[in-house]
């Protein structure tokens, strides 16, 4: 398989099933801006963290891989001619939902109680995952866009605010775990 096909080259691509349409299109922003969120992840998962915890990371890039995929899928492609699904591949679900909501209560038992907003940063991969976290509302806000167009999945949006959260409480925790400072934001008075 040739990595070049050239037929992008007039500013079109092809979602799943086949329809070209202008690189600049919603569903393209969408899944482009998931796979950038994957990156900042991957880069997360590259730093000196817990092992368990790139697991957990790599699990993330995984199912952020068919969310990806459920957004390249115009609703009007998703079933082929015989009947079949044509993604045939897990689908991000409650269970997927589920997974982040588990894995911010665990790390939120060993968090102090928050009292103010923070600001970002601390250490470098803290602010990896603050980075992370502004991508993954980005993409959170053009899939919401995408659904005022075309209906996709309750679940894609559910696991976009979820992860959200999810990478919030993952800084507060490596911010622990590096016992960087937390900076809490105290906005000077009038």
């Amino acid at each position: 398989m040739k990595i070049y096909t050239k037929t992008g080259d007039k500013g079109t691509t092809a979602l799943f099933g086949g329809t070209r349409v202008p690189k600049y299109h919603l569903r393209i922003e969408s899944y482009g801006t998931v796979d950038e969120l994957n990156s900042y992840i991957g880069l997360i998962r590259d730093q000196n963290i817990d092992d368990t915890l790139k697991k957990k990371l790599t699990k993330i890039q995984s199912d952020l891989f068919t969310l990806g995929a459920m957004l390249a899928t115009p609703p009007e492609k998703e079933t082929l001619k015989s009947g079949k699904e044509r993604l045939n591949i897990p689908k991000i679900n409650e269970e997927s939902i589920q997974f982040l909501e588990s894995e911010i209560d665990l790390m939120n038992e060993n968090l102090p109680q928050m009292t103010h907003f923070v600001l970002p940063g601390g250490h470098q991969t803290v602010s990896f995952c603050h980075i992370a976290r502004c991508v993954c509302r980005r993409s959170e806000r053009l899939a919401v866009a995408l659904n005022e167009e075309e209906t996709i999945s309750d679940t894609v949006l559910k696991y976009l605010n979820r992860l959200s959260d999810y990478l919030f409480v993952l800084a507060r925790k490596l911010t622990q775990d590096l016992q960087a400072d937390e900076i809490k934001w105290i906005p000077e008075k009038l």
